[in-house]
């Protein structure tokens, strides 16, 4: 089966206090706190623009330049080897900083490494030639820059005080759509008739949709990373207690009985539910503007571009309205019940109007249920990690309820569309995402 263009990337967060053990050095405070408010979500939207920039841009870009076509199969075997290997990575990486002492801290040296060498492997990706390289070096990429998500994401349990949770978590939750946004500008760019202006606005005359988006890329990554560890700097970890290695504990530890914390379980299937029921559409969002709305070749880019970008935007204010709410009534679980059922809803716009009216009214209610679901997850899943001192290791773990995702979309969405056409995907994502705001009224241990 062949035909277009986009898809996939990596995963999201969490927040916790201790559960049990040491965790770092205590929540930031002052002017520390303060500018967490700033490199925190900074350093998450290159991360974003990465997973966005190449998985919905430059891989399926790639993928027709080596094939000659748009080979549905071909990008659904680079994306599927690069979410593999993220899936291992997040809760490697989060239990290797669990274990670092240093003076710089548990969390810095982790994100400095990673985003040098995911650079590189950027740099390295843009040459790749025939789609196993393609594949392969995708795969090291994830693989490398969710070590960089891991100890990102622990900076929250780490450094963010209980009262800021929902706050943060919002904050954090922007990554995906401020991504969205730079990668839909610099890649795709914007046609300028939807706001009364000739051309495409961004875009570059596609300068950036090849080898030079992922130079640029690249060097967005590492210079986020440098500016958050300067001017948010991690806590000497020397003196946390160390556990002497064990490679049989250290595999062991990955494992999180759902019999021991059902909440940890059961917020994992939760976010597991949500995120599929997303990526079963985003995996083929192209594929549908092409085939099932009929967007022309021309407008195809500027068309998604511009689509993206009003789902971007829709998420970021609900986004920043939730967060400060959720901390305010003190409830994180309603909003991720509401925020999966609006998505399921959303859902049923484009089977009633198959449009590119009604891809744009789904985008935008689809964006707002997905910017309330940012804006408290984090807060959630802070709510019911398992230890304080394995927060590095556990965002790892529940991160796979974010690559699991993209691992299956791909096929699922193939099957889907081989069985029923491309209409079929919406109801089928609607139900899994319903199963996923279910999902979360079984977690006891948060209101």
């Amino acid at each position: 089966m062949t035909r277009s263009l986009p898809e996939e990337t990596a995963s999201t967060t969490v927040d916790v206090l201790p559960a049990g053990g040491p965790a770092a050095a205590g929540p930031a405070t002052g002017s520390r706190l303060a500018r967490l408010y700033v490199t925190l979500p900074m350093a998450n939207v290159a991360l974003y623009l990465l997973w966005l920039g190449v998985g919905s841009f430059l891989l399926p870009i790639q993928v027709a330049e080596i094939t000659g076509h748009n080979d549905t199969t071909a990008l659904s075997t680079a994306s599927t080897i690069g979410a593999v290997l993220a899936t291992v990575g997040n809760p490697v990486f989060g239990q290797l900083s669990d274990r670092t002492r240093s003076r710089f801290g548990r969390r810095a040296p982790w994100i400095l490494l990673c985003a040098a060498l995911g650079a590189l492997a950027l740099v390295a990706q843009a040459q790749a030639a025939s789609i196993a390289m393609l594949g392969l070096s995708w795969g090291v990429v994830q693989f490398i820059m969710n070590g960089y998500q891991a100890a990102l994401t622990a900076a929250l349990p780490d450094r963010v005080p209980a009262p800021k949770l929902g706050t943060f978590s919002a904050l954090v939750g922007l990554g995906v759509p401020l991504g969205t946004i730079v990668a839909a500008l610099v890649i795709g760019g914007i046609p300028g008739t939807k706001f009364g202006l000739d051309g495409v606005i961004g875009g570059f005359d596609g300068a950036f949709a090849g080898e030079k988006g992922y130079y640029l890329i690249a060097a967005a990554v590492f210079v986020a990373a440098v500016l958050f560890v300067v001017i948010s700097p991690d806590q000497d970890s020397r003196d946390l207690p160390r556990e002497p290695f064990s490679l049989r504990r250290f595999l062991a530890n990955f494992w999180v009985s759902p019999k021991d914390h059902p909440d940890f379980g059961w917020a994992f299937l939760s976010r597991l539910g949500v995120m599929l029921g997303y990526f079963i559409i985003l995996t083929y969002n192209l594929y549908l503007l092409a085939d099932h709305i009929k967007i022309a070749p021309a407008d195809l880019l500027p068309t998604a571009g511009f689509l993206m970008i009003v789902n971007a935007l829709c998420t970021v204010v609900a986004s920043v309205l939730i967060g400060p709410i959720a901390d305010r009534v003190g409830k994180v679980k309603p909003f991720v019940f509401v925020s999966g059922v609006a998505a399921a809803l959303a859902l049923a716009i484009p089977i009633l109007s198959p449009t590119e009216g009604g891809m744009l009214a789904y985008n935008i209610v689809g964006g707002m249920a997905f910017g309330v679901y940012l804006a408290v997850d984090m807060a959630l899943i802070t709510k019911v990690l398992p230890r304080g001192a394995d927060a590095g290791k556990d965002m790892g773990v529940i991160n796979i309820a974010n690559a699991g995702p993209q691992i299956l979309a791909p096929t699922i969405s193939g099957w889907i569309v081989a069985a029923g056409g491309y209409e079929a995907l919406f109801p089928v994502a609607a139900v899994v995402s319903l199963v996923g705001a279910v999902g979360v009224l079984r977690v006891r241990g948060v209101r």
